[in-house]
């Protein structure tokens, strides 16, 4: 296994101290980089899990944080949150921005080959800074096939790719469709992965806390989604490639 160093990084976003989580690959030289995005609870092991597996891969990772260092467990706690950030594209790319600059600043990335790849509301926050016309090499998306304001997916350049589970209530197919709508209609390069009988949060581990209805885990869906992200960077940042498994695909430890 590559070597490769963590190390938690703090900076503002969103009126709080934001807490992230960079990995780098073993070396000294400059590297594609990847911006990788929680769901709704927020940075977790999981994701942490899953820069680490992209560092190996000779990524530089920054898993960024959406709720000033916590992670919130509680239902209702965690939609009070995500729900009208969700409805505020400025406050998502405020979220995404911070984090990309402090992405940027690593010495080891290259700011010219930089990756957004995201979990439900940290999926969001990518196709909005995409939205926001941020030049971005792909864009990837797992339970995030949210729409944006009239227009501004013009400024997408660059491959988009998006897996959803079939049976998501919360990304349900009226959803999906008007997603697709507005990347066709914007000249996107747009695919969409839908993972058959696949709930909303399918690819996370089983967690210890109660969660909103419609979500669960699938392990087989859950493997297949991981090996689209790493095709899916492979192609579009290419870096030698390692075989493995999704590496959020593990209980979270401490919760």
């Amino acid at each position: 296994m590559t070597r490769i160093t963590t190390r938690t990084v703090t900076y503002p976003a969103d009126g709080l101290t934001m807490v992230g989580h960079l990995a780098l690959p073993a070396g000294h030289d400059r590297r594609p980089a990847v911006l990788l995005g929680p769901e709704g609870m927020g940075l977790g092991d999981v994701e942490r899990r899953r820069a680490d597996a992209l560092a190996e891969l000779g990524y530089v990772t920054l898993a960024f944080d959406l709720h000033g260092g916590r992670y919130l467990g509680d239902p209702e706690e965690m939609l009070a949150r995500c729900l009208p950030l969700l409805a505020d594209p400025g406050r998502m790319r405020g979220i995404g921005h911070a984090a990309l600059d402090v992405l940027r600043a690593e010495p080891r990335t290259d700011p010219d080959r930089i990756a957004a790849v995201g979990y439900g509301t940290g999926g969001a926050v990518g196709l909005e800074l995409g939205r926001d016309g941020v030049r971005l090499r792909a864009i990837g998306t797992v339970n995030a096939t949210t729409t944006g304001r009239p227009g501004e997916a013009e400024r997408i350049r660059c491959p988009v790719w998006a897996g959803v589970g079939s049976e998501d209530p919360i990304m349900a197919p009226a959803q999906r469709d008007a997603f697709t709508a507005e990347m066709q209609a914007a000249g996107v390069d747009w695919r969409l992965t839908v993972y058959g009988g696949a709930l909303h949060a399918f690819h996370h581990p089983p967690v210890d806390h109660s969660t909103v209805p419609g979500v669960g885990h699938h392990p087989r869906h859950a493997r297949r989604a991981w090996r689209d992200v790493v095709d899916l960077l492979a192609e579009c940042l290419p870096v030698p490639e390692r075989p493995g498994d999704d590496p959020g695909d593990q209980p979270d430890a401490g919760r």
